[in-house]
């Protein structure tokens, strides 16, 4: 007999949109959807309807994997488990977007970090593979970072903000103030696509690539690299997003972390394969919608 594959519900929640798909991995994709992110019962209904339309033509979903934009809570042990905390978009800060799926749905429903999705996504079936401890991190809108420490993705008193922390911003280089509201030049507000737009008065995508630009967006990404890469000691970082998967970036990021580093961790993978230690994700643009998906099977296995 062919053993049925569970079915998954995927949700990766973005800001602008929210990708949804039904399948059991990358090789079934049943179904896929597009949904503009717009209040958090309109948003989270039109999954709900377009999950319960593929249920009907396809069976059961058996699990749902929800990577999400933060910041949010993560713990299911919490009173605000699958709620989104204070958030710069409004009208979704409290929503509790899992309680919405939950009216509908008596499934388990896996809710975590957008990054910490795409991060399990890599893991399970992209660039990192058989690593045990690594970074994905996105450079795009803005700037997060998912972790993979030691067989698990990292969580602690809420989840990383890998965005957030501050850089050495010299402003005879670069005096732009920032773009966080939060920090104003922490990585996010001084790297993300946000920040290079704000720059240079247009978006990362329509700037050539021997434009300054690059080289000032390589030295920040560069700096955080190399401070992940003391503290957490990945074995590999894995850089998507829309500005973050730019190829002409990714060469000045790789030269620039190693000299930062300057010999200081004594592993021939930084000193002499660097391309292999910081790479794009293998995936591509997928990393989150199936890293959802690895989330929902990932629930099952640990009932």
């Amino acid at each position: 007999m062919t053993k049925t594959l569970p079915l998954y519900g995927a949700i990766e929640g973005g800001g602008t949109k929210f990708n949804c798909a039904v399948g059991s991995g990358p090789d079934d994709i049943r179904a896929e959807i597009r949904i503009a992110t717009t209040t958090p019962e309109e948003t989270l209904n039109q999954v709900v309807e377009f999950f319960k339309q593929q249920e009907d033509a396809h069976g059961k979903l058996s699990a749902i994997g929800f990577a999400c934009f933060g910041p949010l809570d993560p713990n299911p042990a919490s009173l605000t488990f699958g709620h989104i905390l204070p958030t710069p978009k409004p009208g979704w800060t409290n929503a509790d977007v899992v309680g919405i799926l939950r009216k509908h749905f008596n499934i388990p429903i896996a809710f975590d970090t957008d990054v910490n999705g795409a991060a399990l996504g890599e893991w399970r079936w992209g660039a990192a593979r058989g690593l045990q401890t690594f970074i994905y991190l996105t450079v795009g809108t803005g700037v997060g970072g998912g972790a993979y420490v030691e067989g698990k993705l990292l969580h602690g008193l809420i989840h990383p903000e890998m965005g957030h922390i501050l850089l050495d911003h010299d402003r005879k280089k670069d005096a732009f103030e920032g773009a966080c509201p939060f920090h104003g030049d922490c990585f996010e507000g001084l790297a993300s696509g946000v920040a290079i737009e704000k720059r240079w008065g247009q978006r990362g995508g329509t700037l050539p690539a021997d434009h300054p630009a690059w080289e000032l967006e390589a030295d920040y990404i560069a700096q955080a690299l190399m401070t992940y890469s003391m503290t957490l000691s990945p074995q590999r970082i894995i850089i998507g997003g829309g500005v973050g998967s730019l190829g002409h970036l990714l060469p000045k990021v790789q030269i620039k972390t190693r000299d930062l580093i300057n010999g200081y961790i004594q592993s021939p993978v930084i000193l002499d394969h660097i391309e292999s230690y910081i790479v794009n994700p293998g995936l591509g643009g997928r990393s989150g919608v199936l890293g959802a998906m690895a989330l929902a099977e990932q629930s099952l296995k640990t009932l």
